[in-house]
């Protein structure tokens, strides 16, 4: 009987209601959709549920992603530390004599080209080609032999560390700028980017002696500013100073007409290699194919700005409380001895250890200004403290922060490298003083590079 009624039931309510028979259908393909949603996540979470912890780890890009992003770092990286070579034109030119500018312009554009020539030609596979923790490579040009398993293109690692070879010779070019000739400093240039820079290179970044003796420079603080500063000292020695520099009682003397010829322009040439030293400092990651290389290469730049911001102000403190006024010079230099200091090991340090290593980096400079003085050894742009002497502070310091580091491997290194470089440089600019001859004549000098040299008048205007 409860069977017939309720059956009665319905027939009454669809007979009186036809609504009634499309709800109750409209329900029953709600609930089917529902049904279906529910499914679909409930098959993919026992799917994920049941994956194996090698599936699940496996988050990194393809081979190929990998080799385009890594390429990428390479060439970015390289156009930044390219755009180097405007900072250290604008520095030198600023920091010279008015009558002395062409010829520093000259001379800029003039070693980028060399070194990048010379680097190309034997350079790259005397860095490269060298044989496991050996001493030097092969007298070869580069050749290109890219594949999907080194990781990047060949092309683009010549290019980055092309640069950085154009960047050790740029470091000489400053120091010895008012009294050298143009084309004895060519000729130089192409020796130190094509034979000196790249044999010590090889002996770290190749895999040579160095690497195995576990020496560590991340970036280049020894190998490539110590280096260009070791031959830069050596050059300054054999060359002596500019007429006029040094007082008969050895204190330095302003030079005429105006020195340095514009602050503004030193000041530009700063702020560009502070933009340039990123591209340094964050490419030498060497890769940007996972999340880990990412995080790496934004630790590398924050490390690096606070450095050189460590060195500006130590440098700015130190001549105002030692010295009665707070001199911009030293404060630009000091944000380069910042951010050589650094270069050796950019990843590791906290950002407070960051900020102190630039800040020694920066007194370096200040004071290392002063030891030459002292030696009435005329270093026009201050490259020889900002680089050299920095340089060594910064390699030296890495294993403060890097625990795989040792400092008898780094003293090692700064000792060796340092050594050979301003040896071999030293023979060389002597080899050139006695030959060709690597001074202007004091007649020369006295009219100004601009005039003798190109011919070119940097200021057409003088006060």
């Amino acid at each position: 009987m409860q069977i017939l009624h309720t059956y009665f039931i319905q027939k009454t309510l669809v007979f009186k209601y036809p609504f009634y028979k499309r709800v109750s259908l409209t329900r029953e393909n709600i609930m089917k959709k529902h049904l279906k949603k529910l499914v679909g996540p409930a098959v993919s979470l026992f799917f994920l549920l049941n994956m194996t912890s090698t599936s699940y780890a496996d988050s990194t890009v393809s081979a190929e992603v990998g080799f385009i992003f890594n390429t990428f770092l390479f060439l970015v990286c390289g156009f930044l530390v390219m755009f180097m070579a405007a900072g250290f034109a604008m520095l030198e030119a600023g920091s010279v004599t008015s009558k002395s500018v062409s010829v520093i312009c000259a001379k800029n554009i003039g070693l980028f080209s060399i070194a990048g020539m010379m680097f190309w030609l034997f350079g790259y596979n005397l860095a490269y080609g060298i044989p496991e923790g050996g001493y030097i490579g092969s007298f070869l040009p580069w050749s290109d032999a890219s594949k999907v398993d080194t990781g990047y293109s060949d092309g683009s690692d010549w290019y980055f560390q092309m640069v950085f070879c154009a960047t050790t010779v740029s470091i000489v070019s400053g120091t010895l700028a008012e009294r050298i000739k143009l084309w004895p400093f060519f000729l130089f240039a192409a020796i130190l980017s094509g034979i000196i820079y790249p044999i010590v290179m090889g002996w770290q970044w190749g895999g040579g002696w160095l690497a195995a003796a576990g020496f560590s420079d991340f970036a280049g603080s020894t190998l490539v500013h110590s280096t260009g500063g070791a031959a830069a000292l050596a050059g300054a020695l054999l060359l002596g100073p500019r007429l006029g520099r040094f007082t008969k009682s050895g204190a330095p003397a302003p030079m005429k007409p105006f020195a340095a010829s514009s602050i503004p322009l030193i000041t530009v040439g700063i702020f560009i290699l502070w933009l340039g030293w990123f591209g340094f400092n964050g490419g030498s990651q060497l890769a940007m194919g996972t999340a880990d290389d990412a995080i790496a290469v934004s630790t590398i730049f924050m490390n690096t700005f606070l450095a050189g911001a460590g060195g500006v102000m130590a440098a700015a403190t130190v001549t105002r409380l030692g010295f009665g006024k707070t001199d911009v010079i030293q404060m630009l230099n000091g944000c380069i001895g910042g951010l050589v200091a650094i270069t050796a090991e950019p990843l590791m340090p906290s950002p407070f250890a960051a900020i102190l290593i630039g800040a020694v980096g920066g007194v370096i400079v200040v004071y290392g200004t002063k030891f030459l003085f002292a030696l009435k050894i005329d270093d026009v742009v201050g490259a020889i403290p900002a680089h050299l002497f920095a340089g060594i502070w910064g390699t030296l310091a890495v294993p403060l922060t890097n625990p795989d580091t040792t400092f008898g491997a780094q003293f090692l290194g700064v000792i060796s490298i340092n050594v050979f470089v301003f040896i071999v440089a030293l023979a060389v600019w002597g080899i050139m003083k006695s030959t060709i001859g690597i001074r202007l004549s004091k007649e020369a000098e006295l009219k100004g590079t601009d005039v003798v040299e190109t011919g070119v008048i940097g200021y057409a205007i003088r006060d």
